[in-house]
């Protein structure tokens, strides 16, 4: 999917100018990075707001017609309102076309209704990542991984070193050297256990002595 956000160079600055600039509809932002300087920018925040409401917008290469000249950027921070549906500001970082970058995009998780620990075993899918660093070139860079649960009975789970990259894609380690993303783990039996105790409650209760 291609992305294409409208940004004009922002000539005032300071808490003062980012309000009035809210006020108008517009978001104070910044781009940066690649051998050219950081440039204070503002975007049209409907525009930006409708584009950040589709997940893929997050992980691909943006193009930005900054001042209607186009260059490649990534989305790499967005402020929101604590409550509101409001953007307070959006950085973005320029990409070279020739060079790795890296970035995390989110994991969609397919098949978990026909998966054997859940169909037959009853059992719960534990989401332990939600999204993954990759590495690569701009070009190659997906909008999403796809994990697939189709074999997966209870007590297992998935790895990074199980998942299935595209052609240039690498996951980024980071600490551990090949963490769990998925796995299916058992319902606990609590309402059984429960009925028991509370029946061994009542008989252990003291009677109540007659009265004279």
């Amino acid at each position: 999917m291609q992305f294409e956000i409208n940004a004009k160079t922002r000539v005032q600055h300071g808490s003062g100018a980012s309000r009035r600039l809210r006020r108008a509809s517009k978001v104070p932002g910044i781009v940066y990075g690649g051998a050219s300087k950081p440039v204070s920018i503002e975007v049209d925040h409907n525009e930006l707001l409708l584009a950040l409401r589709k997940e893929a917008f997050q992980s691909s290469v943006i193009t930005l017609k900054l001042d209607g000249a186009a260059q490649s950027v990534l989305l790499r921070d967005v402020q929101m309102h604590p409550y509101k549906s409001l953007v307070l500001h959006v950085d973005f970082l320029r990409v070279d076309a020739s060079r790795a970058i890296h970035q995390k995009i989110p994991l969609h998780f397919v098949n978990t209704d026909i998966a054997p620990g859940v169909k037959v075993g009853g059992g719960i899918v534990s989401h332990i990542m939600s999204d993954i660093e990759v590495s690569c070139l701009p070009k190659d860079l997906p909008a999403f991984i796809e994990v697939d649960l189709k074999d997966l009975d209870i007590g297992q789970a998935l790895s990074v070193s199980q998942l299935t990259f595209p052609k240039g894609v690498e996951p980024v380690a980071h600490g551990e050297d090949d963490p769990v993303v998925v796995t299916i783990v058992a319902k606990k039996i609590e309402a059984a256990e429960t009925t028991e105790e509370e029946a061994e409650a009542s008989s252990d209760a003291t009677p109540t002595p007659p009265t004279a």
